[in-house]
């Protein structure tokens, strides 16, 4: 088991998988977590991250598995988790996805209702074609195997991020100012 208070340093943490990471930890009182944007930090730098290492010396890494997935087939994935089936429709900037079945009585979403849409805002200035981790340095070096696939991956996610949502709920109902890891 991690220490609490143990630098962990997480790439990507502004990503949608290193920002459920991050939210996961902090939820389980880790108070010590590093992150920097692409911009301060390039990883492919290698001068940059050896001075990065020196300074700040992170004594645990959050490490890519080697594998890929779509950002629609992840998104899927997190709804289905929580009983709901989505429709992509449009293409580009103009696609959006639709609420196309919900079975899940405690997240009941009307049929139609648009969830997701396309935020140019959100690409990369210099967007990748096939984006992959490879993880054969931590496996070589530590001996390091991935244990999660991404099904069990975003079935923690969204388990961790549900209950982060209800606690929120909770304290708004009762009247308590609360500044949400959500927004």
């Amino acid at each position: 088991m991690i220490s609490k208070q143990t630098k962990i340093y997480i790439a990507g943490h502004k990503g949608m998988v290193g920002s459920a990471v991050w939210r996961k930890l902090e939820s389980k009182g880790y108070t010590n977590l590093i992150g920097e944007t692409s911009k301060k930090l390039d990883l492919r730098n290698q001068q940059s991250v050896f001075e990065f290492y020196k300074k700040e010396q992170p004594e645990d890494w959050v490490i890519a598995t080697g594998k890929t997935t779509t950002v629609r087939d992840f998104v899927k994935t997190a709804f289905s988790e929580v009983g709901i089936e989505l429709e992509f429709k449009g293409t580009g900037d103009q696609e959006k996805a639709f609420v196309s079945r919900c079975s899940n009585d405690e997240f009941q979403l009307e049929i139609g209702k648009e969830v997701l849409s396309i935020d140019p805002n959100y690409y990369r200035p210099t967007e990748v074609d096939f984006l992959v981790g490879d993880p054969s340095k931590a496996k070589e070096k530590l001996g390091w195997v991935a244990e999660h696939d991404l099904a069990s991956l975003v079935k923690d996610m969204m388990k961790s991020d549900i209950n982060l949502m209800k606690k929120d709920q909770y304290l708004k109902t009762g009247g308590y100012k609360h500044s949400s890891n959500l927004e």
